[in-house]
């Protein structure tokens, strides 16, 4: 029932929301139409659902509560499997999940491969491959949304992670819940909902070996440090993580537009650029100093980003 209406909600409200740093640096540029149901126009918004070859639970689950809630929304709903070939047998598996999308009744269906470098490492690799291949299936269907299928758990993971990289706000914020083109509708979702809701439907998840792979931090805080945590500290660790999560990007928003007004107000606008005195920024707090410096560089914040942005900036 919550995986149905999460995915109710993603569909039909599509409204403005938080982002979070790994996806400003991966949003698509240019306008998108919010997610809405068109009914009354005769026709019908289509949305790409992300699924990637490995059909887990969290991916499958997804994909039925989508092609159950969709219809009913008015909304048209595909399914774009992404192959990251990192796997003897991958294309079988991907096509396996594509067989089980058209089978719930999500249209079109398709299978990209991807090629998968090695900037930033395997796992960063994939995720820029994925999300360009996604991307790209999305702006040729003219969807509206790509649904993607991380949980509470994978907030958690991903918060852990910041902070042991020691790693500011921007990333300690985690995953938004809706950035640009992409959406997450089971954020407040755990993993084993999805799976559970899986098996009440009598769908057959296919469990990706690299998930229990030590090799990978994510997967060491998977099974190793958040399992301590709980124990430890007592139930309820992830849920708190991704409640800090949500309360640092709503705090993150506001010292971003409140540094783009104090950049405004200070900045001296010439032709070749702008600049900032010192003595003025350092009377802000740190915090607020360095985000308005970050502004008239060229980083947008809040309302400011639809300023001219200067060729050039000076801090005198």
């Amino acid at each position: 029932m919550l995986l149905l209406t999460c995915a109710a909600i993603t569909l039909v409200d599509a409204r403005s929301a938080p982002t979070d740093a790994a996806d400003r640096r991966r949003a698509p540029r240019g306008p998108h139409r919010p997610l809405r149901s068109r009914r009354a126009h005769g026709r019908r918004d289509p949305v790409v659902r992300a699924g990637g070859a490995e059909r887990g639970p969290d991916s499958l689950a997804l994909a039925a509560a989508v092609a159950f809630e969709a219809p009913r929304a008015g909304v048209a709903a595909g399914a774009v499997v992404v192959d990251h070939g990192l796997q003897t047998g991958s294309a079988r598996v991907a096509e396996r999940a594509a067989l089980q999308a058209r089978d719930l009744g999500l249209d079109p269906v398709t299978v990209v491969r991807v090629e998968v470098g090695a900037a930033g490492g395997p796992e960063a690799a994939a995720r820029d491959a994925r999300y360009a291949a996604l991307e790209q299936a999305a702006r040729a269907a003219g969807a509206d949304a790509v649904l993607l299928g991380h949980t509470l758990d994978d907030q958690a993971e991903t918060v852990l992670l910041g902070l042991a990289r020691g790693s500011g706000a921007a990333s300690l914020q985690g995953m938004a819940p809706m950035n640009g083109l992409w959406r997450r509708p089971l954020l407040g979702i755990r993993r084993a909902q999805t799976r559970q809701a899986c098996a009440d439907a009598g769908l057959e998840p296919w469990h990706d070996p690299h998930n229990d792979d030590p090799g990978f931090a994510r997967v060491r805080v998977r099974r190793n440090v958040l399992p301590v945590l709980e124990r430890e500290l007592g139930p309820g660790v992830a849920e708190a993580l991704a409640r800090t999560a949500e309360q640092l990007r709503e705090d993150n928003e506001a010292l971003d537009a409140f540094a783009g007004e104090v950049a405004e107000d200070l900045a001296d606008h010439a032709e070749a650029g702008l600049t900032l005195p010192v003595t003025a920024l350092a009377a802000n707090p740190r915090r607020c100093a360095s985000g308005s410096c970050a502004w008239p560089c060229g980083a947008s914040s809040g309302s400011r980003s639809r300023a001219r942005r200067p060729s050039r900036c000076a801090v005198s």
